[in-house]
């Protein structure tokens, strides 16, 4: 979907207050303040809060399809396609922790009438894309045969927030003072770190 620069400037600002106040603590008012933007002008685009929030999680998602199957189409060791595949989830969640926090606090929440119908069926072609590409390293020879697939993912975004919902902490243990010290943390030791974790799951064999 393409989107114009009011409605990435809305997305974005809706976004920020989501995360910082949740999303019952945040009103379509103060998203129109922030923004700069007319109520009347979000109401046009959007139609309603929840909407607002279904159009921010296609935002933010919708271009990862396109980004993975990039990477899983190319003619390279399988072992070298695992690392670009992890490099970019754990790129993707740490660029767009703030909706991925928004997405895990509402999507668990059973009473919101939000529809999270596409992002369901997004990360099924997700799921699909590294189906794939994990059977066609099953029969190459280099992955093992007694792989859970649809735990990959879960297993790069257990890691990875872990650290994020335990900051404090690692930032005390790793002398972690800067955000930017945040970001060469999580590029040059956990993404390694989590890299080596797929690769020797998809290749033991018990």
């Amino acid at each position: 979907m393409e989107w114009n620069e009011k409605q990435i400037r809305i997305l974005e600002i809706a976004e920020k207050l989501f995360a910082e106040n949740g999303f019952d603590g945040t009103s379509i008012r103060q998203i129109s303040k922030e923004a700069d933007i007319n109520i009347a002008m979000i109401s046009y685009y959007f139609g309603s809060k929840e909407k607002l929030l279904e159009a921010l999680l296609l935002y933010r998602t919708g271009d990862f399809k396109m980004e993975l199957e990039s990477r899983v189409a190319k003619e390279q060791d399988f072992l070298k396609t695992v690392e670009d595949i992890v490099e970019l989830v754990v790129k993707k969640i740490h660029r767009n922790r703030r909706t991925y926090k928004i997405i895990h606090f509402e999507y668990s929440n059973e009473n919101r009438n939000i529809d999270f119908d596409s992002y369901i069926e997004q990360k099924k072609e997700n799921y699909k894309l590294i189906q794939n590409f994990v059977e066609r390293g099953q029969k190459a020879g280099v992955f093992a045969k007694n792989i859970r697939t649809e735990l990959i993912i879960p297993t790069v975004l257990g890691t990875y927030f872990h650290f994020y919902y335990n900051k404090r902490f690692f930032q005390s243990l790793q002398y972690l003072n800067e955000p930017a010290d945040i970001d060469q943390y999580v590029t040059e030791i956990l993404t390694p770190h989590v890299q080596k974790t797929i690769k020797a799951l998809l290749t033991y064999e018990v």
